[in-house]
């Protein structure tokens, strides 16, 4: 996918996950998606995980997989990020938590410093290739829009842990993230919508 030139609008692409989203799926974000998520879908089970430092999205949500293996767990996170902690791959395919769909959403950047390019986007690293040499039981990369709408639904019913390699265009207007409320309110939150069951 890296050589490839073609790549997707992130709401575009995020939207297939929202169509998808079965209600009581609980939807962690990080990034840039947690700047987006929030536009097109509002949920008490929705935690937009955005600290200090980055690469903390994924065990986050494998812990909440582990925790509650009976929920189906979405994380959405950035090429940067996942380069921040790589090993966390192979902590997924460890754990073999098959309620758990990472999203990668892969555009190049540290969109929200600047848009540097990551040393990922110059390596032409393969994601995909990571994921799978890593153990991940199911892994699919899409470029547009229309293949990832079209496979979307069969990708999400296929056996976990899945990962689904994204390649995003960059947001280059208004990409300065602000937490939609803080932490501490969303962590509240998200604990009584998930002890409702």
């Amino acid at each position: 996918m890296s050589t490839n030139s073609q790549s997707m609008n992130v709401a575009e692409a995020l939207q297939v996950l929202v169509d998808l989203r079965d209600p009581s799926q609980a939807v962690i974000t990080n990034q840039g998606s947690a700047r987006e998520w929030p536009k097109l879908c509002q949920s008490d089970l929705d935690f937009h995980y955005i600290p200090s430092a980055m690469g903390g999205a994924i065990p986050f949500a494998l812990g909440l997989a582990l925790a509650q293996p009976n929920r189906h767990i979405l994380v959405c996170s950035g090429d940067g990020s996942l380069l921040m902690n790589l090993g966390c791959l192979v902590t997924v395919a460890a754990a073999a938590a098959e309620n758990l769909t990472i999203a990668l959403l892969d555009n190049g950047v540290y969109e929200v410093t600047g848009c540097q390019k990551t040393a990922g986007s110059q390596a032409e690293v393969d994601f995909a290739g990571l994921a799978r040499s890593a153990g991940i039981k199911t892994v699919r990369e899409f470029t547009d829009h229309s293949s990832w709408q079209q496979s979307g639904q069969e990708f999400i019913a296929a056996p976990g842990p899945r990962f689904v390699w994204l390649k995003v265009e960059p947001v280059r207007e208004n990409f300065l993230l602000d937490p939609p409320c803080p932490i501490s309110e969303q962590l509240e939150r998200l604990s009584g919508a998930l002890q409702q069951g």
